[in-house]
């Protein structure tokens, strides 16, 4: 997994490339708790595969940022992870965008 931050009209994007599982969440993480409190939008445009861990550091995060006073949505899945939110219904507990673009206007 990779992950790049950046902030784009004061809203700070996520980047992330590769699976999110269990060897890549912890990083995941920490990338999450560093950027507590604020408008971060995760781009899953270029997330191929989540798995149960991976859901569960998201799920964490999103309670942690929104007791800190931020949000967290989630832009650009796949078929295959936009599926895996809707099996879980989680698609019903986070903030779901189709583009990067649409999350951030969103999140202004």
């Amino acid at each position: 997994m990779e992950a790049k931050l950046f902030e784009q009209d004061g809203v700070t994007i996520l980047q992330v490339t590769g699976e999110i599982n269990i060897s890549t969440s912890p990083d995941l993480r920490k990338v999450f708790e560093k950027n507590a409190g604020k408008k971060l939008v995760v781009d899953l445009a270029k997330v191929n595969y989540i798995d149960s861990s991976g859901l569960a550091t998201l799920v964490e995060m999103l309670k942690k940022m929104k007791s800190q006073g931020g949000s967290l949505g989630l832009a650009g899945m796949s078929e295959k992870v936009k599926s895996l939110f809707e099996i879980t219904k989680l698609d019903k507990l986070f903030l779901v965008y189709n583009t990067q673009a649409e999350a951030v206007s969103r999140a202004k």
